[in-house]
């Protein structure tokens, strides 16, 4: 692996999710309870809408008007639980890439980069490997990109994957996918939402399976630019790959679970992710094995990671080891959160995910 150089600071937190970058509903910015009155008198016009309806218009609205990340908003992500986090990604990366040939057309892209912590973080590893790329924002927020220019101030934003450059990525997803809208059915029948003139509330209740046709295009279409332009995409996010079923739409509002039908467009709104669907979805290319975030994160060195930074400072030895508990456990974030990776037939497996 790559060499890892030292970053100032650590911190603690809870996980969750990053902007989505799907297009927002069609409806003018709101402020307060506006978008609420709106999707209520959306179905008192026209019936009832689906949860994938509902969850693009409160997510659209959600990430526009705020930065919902730190303890000060509803959740942390794992780069800013520790800087070990984006360095592996970082050195997971530069080895592919050199493998590959150290191609000077290569990109790091990130879909849904938060503060841009994880991109500061993986670059000042890839950077130190010779790679000089230029750096690509997917990002929809504008109150996310205002904090990411201050961390990479030459980055080139972009609405969606289908505004990257046609060359070869290095690229992130990191709780990225659970925040595109689901579909929710139960047998033959969708599950839609109405109002009954108090609170939304669910059509129907039964057994549910969720789909979610936005993030497998997303998928797809991540995959078709690897298979014509190369390289190599890591996804990391919370959810499944055996086909498991279930209701698992949810709200995170101040680190603690909601209610998602409530005060839309004030909670951050996700999904488990199908990795199995995604891995479909993303045919084109070459897919790797699924394997838990702890497990991919121990194979790559996390651990010597930590006790080097420990020698450099003791005072933040039990920051560090809380960290990589909080990454790696399995009571914590190893087991829940999946690694899968996306790359060109030509390009090396990401380190820890050979099948």
């Amino acid at each position: 692996m790559i060499p890892l150089p030292e970053r100032e600071g650590q911190g603690v937190g809870a996980e969750h999710s990053e902007a989505p970058a799907f297009d927002p509903p069609p409806t003018p910015p709101c402020q307060g309870g506006e978008l609420e009155s709106y999707l209520r008198n959306r179905i008192a016009a026209t019936g009832p809408i689906t949860v994938a309806d509902f969850m693009a218009a409160a997510n659209a609205h959600y990430y526009a008007t705020r930065d919902p990340l730190g303890q000060a908003g509803d959740f942390v992500t794992a780069p800013e639980i520790s800087q070990m986090f984006g360095e592996i990604i970082g050195a997971a990366f530069a080895e592919a890439w050199v493998r590959a040939g150290s191609s000077d057309n290569a990109i790091y892209a990130e879909l849904g980069p938060g503060r841009g912590t994880l991109a500061a973080d993986a670059l000042r590893v890839m950077r130190r490997a010779g790679f000089a790329g230029e750096v690509h924002l997917v990002e929809t927020s504008p109150p996310l990109r205002n904090m990411q220019v201050a961390l990479l101030p030459d980055a080139v934003f972009h609405e969606s994957i289908a505004e990257l450059p046609p060359r070869p990525l290095l690229l992130i997803a990191n709780e990225f996918f659970d925040a595109f809208p689901i579909e929710q059915w139960i047998g033959d029948e969708q599950r839609k939402i109405t109002h009954d003139g108090t609170c939304f509330a669910f059509t129907i209740d039964g057994p549910i399976r969720e789909t979610s046709p936005a993030r497998d295009a997303a998928a797809a279409a991540l995959a078709d630019h690897l298979a014509r332009h190369g390289g190599a995409a890591l996804v990391i996010d919370y959810g499944y790959s055996n086909g498991e079923r279930g209701d698992t739409f949810q709200a995170v509002r101040g680190h603690v679970f909601a209610d998602p039908l409530a005060e839309p467009g004030e909670t951050d709104l996700t999904a488990h992710v199908d990795f199995a669907a995604l891995a479909s979805a993303a045919n084109a290319c070459t897919v790797s094995r699924v394997a838990t975030q702890g497990s991919w994160l121990e194979a790559l060195g996390i651990g010597p990671r930590a006790a080097a930074l420990a020698a450099r400072n003791p005072d933040q030895t039990a920051d560090l080891a809380a960290a990589r508990r909080r990454l790696c456990d399995t009571a914590e974030m190893g087991q829940f959160f999946k690694v899968m990776s996306l790359r060109h037939p030509d390009w090396p497996a990401i380190a820890g995910l050979e099948q």
